[in-house]
């Protein structure tokens, strides 16, 4: 019997006109990252109404792969301990060229953190339990089959026309947060267009109920012989729900590949050769199309745009779902600072900024891994095919099929951030902060906790190895900043591994085991101020800059964001560095020749490297590439036994 999930569907809102006074906020779209929005504004004080076109939330699971961090914001929102009873965790995963294994990762996992690198539930689910906290909320109001159809602005409200069914409404807002997904309505009523890059690979997506004893892991075949020419994609949901991607080729017909009938042969020869005879389902089914579009800029006037509404990143990497969790929290405590009076409008100029950054940041690794799995030119379709065939049997192109799985964004040239006169060691303002278990001294004995519940959900700043004295001044600091921020919450923390004594005001870690020196990087003394998002804004030795945190969030210079400085290193393993750069600039190189020419081009190109390597490694090239597929197996297996990996005992 199949357990998927059915949403239920709400009463259309019938409402009346508010266009005399301004609401404090209006959210268009009722999705994760408007439902976030929403949350974390409430959660600070500020009433929030949410215009959502559907009477229902998302049917389908389409984002599954929900990130340790999008976790950890949901866990800031209020709603994490809920999520958590619904998701399946997974770690890793292989990938496969026809049939034989050609990469498999783990994503970092440590004993000390809180939550694993990735979890999969559906969307439909995700967005449930959402619902629920705002339905619960006193300073929320949600108004479902409400279609804003209209705008009017002026340079301090902007006014929304909406479609409900019970007639045309209007809602004057101070400010407006667009997250109504990749087709937004608002960025139609408003003139704006994405710019980008548009790939050319189609995925047909589907759910099925199939109760499989495969592990949970994301699984990869490039070529499989049950649909030749195609890549398939398949990941496990909670309740024995799989969600599998297959790749259309550019001759297919589309209105027929996305037909019932059609989906369930191209599922049914996968599972078949997979070996796997049990029944299954068909549940949902949607069409896909990789893009990485994006809003020159975020913020136009008094309206925001976030999640798809502003961007949008191809699927390979999970990055869509999880860098609108970012979105939204980053967003909520910037709008909240300024609503409150806290700060100037030129805070969210630092939003659209450091956004607009990290979906570069984004669409840098998504591209890459849509460039593997899904091709769009002759020459990235060649180098695609030449490593995945190499890949057999040389271990070493495994890195560049990796799906570069989905993780949190940094800062590092936001025009809020601190830049640092040296360039140190450890965590650099702008980075993300891992949570991780610690443990948190009270007056009643030591408690096992975690850092982000020692430090709160607001901004913190985190000492270490402090004096009691310098505990003193850190509480007062604090307090000083709270006074001046509020409501945000600022919370006084000391890790340290003397003895420091808890009091009112201060959390105190034990950092007997070198905490502050391994993840934080940190001097005795410095202190770091991370925001209410999770990044660090800057870390001192000077108490003066803690001073002038406030006055930075009041008034930021949108146009003082860092440059990148030489002496910071990079990262990546230089080898593999070079390995992505031959990738890349052989791929362009073969695009960019005459068709006719290409055996010309790569002759010459094997006689100029030839000449520069010693006759035995040239011996070795010419032999792999010769045969990169050793002793290749036949078509069709007769079983995979349990898992794909016996596919690949060669």
């Amino acid at each position: 019997m199949s357990t998927y999930y059915q949403p239920c569907s709400y009463t259309p809102a019938d409402f009346d006109s508010v266009t005399d006074s301004a609401l404090p906020v209006v959210v268009v779209g009722a999705g994760p990252v408007g439902m976030a929005v929403a949350l974390g504004l409430a959660n600070r004080g500020i009433p929030v109404t949410v215009l959502e076109a559907a009477d229902q939330v998302s049917f389908g699971s389409r984002a599954i792969c929900i990130s340790r961090h999008s976790l950890e914001v949901a866990s800031r929102l209020g709603f994490g301990d809920e999520l958590e009873e619904l998701v399946l965790p997974w770690v890793g995963g292989r990938s496969f060229y026809r049939r034989h294994q050609v990469m498999e990762f783990t994503m970092r996992s440590g004993d000390t953190d809180v939550r694993g690198p990735m979890v999969n539930v559906s969307q439909s689910e995700f967005e449930q339990v959402m619902t629920d906290k705002l339905l619960a909320h006193p300073l929320v109001t949600l108004h479902w089959k409400s279609e804003v159809a209209g705008l009017m602005r002026d340079d301090d409200s902007v006014t929304v026309e909406i479609t409900t069914e019970f007639g045309t409404r209007r809602l004057r807002a101070q400010w407006v947060v667009a997250a109504d997904g990749g087709r937004s309505r608002m960025r139609e009523l408003a003139g704006l267009r994405m710019q980008g890059t548009s790939y050319s690979g189609s995925y047909v997506i589907a759910d099925i109920h199939w109760e499989s004893e495969l592990p949970a892991e994301r699984m990869v075949w490039f070529d499989p012989p049950s649909n030749p020419g195609s890549t398939i994609i398949m990941h496990q949901q909670p309740r024995d729900i799989w969600r599998i991607d297959y790749q259309l080729d550019p001759s297919d017909d589309a209105d027929l590949e996305t037909q019932e009938p059609r989906i369930r042969e191209r599922i049914a020869r996968h599972l078949e050769w997979l070996g796997d005879d049990t029944p299954w389902t068909l549940e949902w089914h949607g069409f896909y199309r990789a893009r990485a579009l994006a809003l020159d800029e975020f913020v136009h006037g008094r309206i925001v745009f976030a999640g798809d509404a502003a961007h949008l990143v191809p699927i390979f990497g999970v990055r869509g779902f999880n860098s609108g969790m970012e979105d939204a929290e980053t967003l909520v405590w910037m709008l909240s600072a300024v609503v409150h009076g806290n700060a100037d409008a030129t805070l969210l100029a630092a939003y659209s900024a450091e956004r607009h950054a990290s979906w570069q940041q984004n669409v840098a690794n998504a591209g890459k891994s849509t460039l593997v799995m899904s091709p769009g030119t002759d020459g990235y379709r060649a180098t695609r095919d030449a490593v995945l065939a190499l890949a057999t049997s040389r271990t070493e192109f495994s890195h560049l099929i990796d799906p570069r799985q989905s993780s949190a964004t940094h800062a590092h040239f936001s025009p809020l951030t601190v830049e640092l006169d040296d360039v140190l060691p450890g965590l650099q303002p702008g980075d993300p902060v891992d949570d991780r278990r610690v443990v948190v001294r009270t007056a009643h004995g030591d408690v096992e906790s975690t850092f982000g519940n020692a430090r709160g959900s607001g901004f913190s700043l985190v000492g270490v190895g402090l004096s009691d004295a310098e505990a003193s001044a850190l509480v007062a600091s604090a307090a000083d900043l709270a006074a001046r921020l509020a409501p945000e919450s600022v919370t006084a923390v000391v890790v340290t591994d003397g003895a420091c004594l808890p009091r009112e005001g201060l959390a105190v870690i034990d950092d007997a085991q070198g905490w502050s020196a391994s993840a934080l990087g940190a001097r005795r003394g410095e202190v770091f101020v991370i925001r209410p998002d999770g990044l660090v804004l800057t870390r001192t030795l000077d108490r003066d800059d803690l001073v002038a945190v406030a006055d930075r969030v009041a008034s930021v210079d949108a146009g003082s964001g860092r440059t990148a400085r030489a002496g910071v290193p990079s990262g990546g393993d230089p080898a593999e560095v070079h390995r992505e750069h031959v990738w890349l600039g052989l791929s362009d190189a073969i695009d960019q020749v005459d068709a006719d020419d290409r055996e010309g081009f790569f002759t010459r190109l094997a006689l100029v490297l030839g000449s520069q390597v010693g006759r035995r490694e040239f011996d070795e090239a010419i032999a792999l590439a010769s045969d990169p597929v050793p002793g290749e197996l036949a078509e069709t297996p007769s079983r995979l036994g349990e898992t794909p990996g016996e596919l690949v005992a060669d």
